[in-house]
């Protein structure tokens, strides 16, 4: 059964509640003509980083990282994923535990950066 438009916005409303709720912050990458091309929600925690990356409602991924990881959005290392549908894999990141997976490199640091445009990214501390 397909779910209406609203139906659908209603949905992703609920998600990205639930992702701010449990305290992620977003990021919104643009392509050369300054068009948003997804919405990425970033959360550090512990000794790993949370990502999720929505570029439509069934078209999401979702990845947990080490603290230190360079780049969150092109990982080198990915300790769980998911990808699919955003009430599956939104569902599947927020069912897991702040420990699973947790690696004994240290705890995550880094601030979030506002940039020229009005956004901000997390920049990871790397010495």
């Amino acid at each position: 059964m397909t779910s209406s438009p609203e139906q659908r916005a209603v949905d992703t409303e609920t998600a990205l509640r639930r992702l701010i709720d449990r305290g992620y912050r977003f990021v919104h990458p643009r392509d050369a003509r300054g068009e948003v091309v997804a919405v990425v929600g970033i959360r550090a925690h512990g000794s790993v980083i949370d990502m999720v990356r929505l570029e439509a409602e069934d078209d999401v991924i979702a990845m947990r990282m080490p603290g230190d990881e360079a780049d969150v959005l092109e990982p080198k290392t990915v300790l769980w994923r998911s990808s699919g549908d955003l009430r599956r894999v939104v569902g599947e990141l927020l069912s897991l535990g702040d420990d699973e997976y947790a690696v004994s490199r240290g705890h995550s640091s880094g601030c979030w950066v506002p940039d020229d445009a009005g956004r901000s990214k997390f920049l990871v501390v790397t010495a």
